[in-house]
């Protein structure tokens, strides 16, 4: 068995905002493409045309219809990946010592090579995010995109995970919770950041900051000033002969 170290020395993780994020999926998308062409071996797709297409995804975005206690019923966007945990039971059961936490930074990897395939670490996860490449025959799971983060020929905006880069939404936020000073962890104080399923008492890194309830929001953006009164060249041609169909004006 694996043992997990006393302590790291930090603890890079996500920050994810379920008020923000729209459920896209570009998250689930690109991690796909980053993990396939690049770290460990390719993220495999069984019959991805056919009948009854399945693969291995790191990161998925789940939605759910909630009840409040108070207020109407609100569609939330949740997305989940490994929450890097401080005392994760998936490297704990793992017979190989396949499953580790890096000392340096926190992040649980999977070393591919010593890995048998037995699907202990799976079971052990009560957030289901390892996934059995059916192809390759390991476990995956998501790695913080350590060969983008520690990547120095890639710009310095690009040093963050796949997932967080490519947000459109800016509901993913990428850095160390280990320190307080940091903007994420700096997020969570501000805005009530919370653990996934505390009881289990893994101690996952990630945080999720809760949604707020939409009916109830008082805040509206701003009316966009035009930009011109009158609208000239093909456009105001065109707004001039849309005017002069039936229900134009209307």
């Amino acid at each position: 068995m694996t043992e997990l170290p006393d302590t790291t020395k930090r603890k890079l993780g996500l920050v994810i905002d379920l008020d923000t994020c729209v459920g896209c999926h570009a998250c689930v998308i690109s991690c796909k493409g980053w993990n396939t062409e690049n770290y460990g071996a390719p993220l495999s797709d069984q019959s991805p045309y056919g009948a009854d297409p399945s693969g291995t995804f790191l990161n998925r975005v789940h939605s759910y219809e909630v009840q409040p206690k108070e207020g109407a019923a609100q569609l939330i966007h949740f997305p989940k990946s490994c929450l890097h945990c401080e005392d994760a039971p998936c490297v704990t059961v793992c017979p190989t010592g396949a499953s580790y936490k890096r000392v340096e930074d926190g992040i649980v990897l999977v070393n591919e090579s010593d890995c048998i395939g037995c699907g202990l670490c799976a079971w052990a996860c009560p957030y289901g995010a390892r996934e059995m490449d059916a192809a390759a025959g390991v476990m995956k799971k998501c790695t913080l995109c350590v060969d983008r983060i520690y990547n120095d020929t890639l710009p310095e905006e690009d040093r963050v995970p796949a997932c967080v880069r490519s947000c459109p939404a800016g509901a993913r936020h990428f850095g160390d919770l280990g320190d307080p000073d940091s903007a994420v962890s700096k997020l969570v104080v501000e805005r009530g950041g919370i653990d996934l399923m505390p009881e289990q008492g893994t101690k996952p890194v990630n945080k999720y900051l809760p949604p707020r309830p939409k009916d109830r929001i008082t805040e509206t953006a701003p009316r966009l000033t035009p930009v011109a009164q009158d609208i000239g060249g093909f456009l105001g041609w065109l707004d001039r002969t849309l005017e002069r169909l039936p229900g134009g004006d209307s």
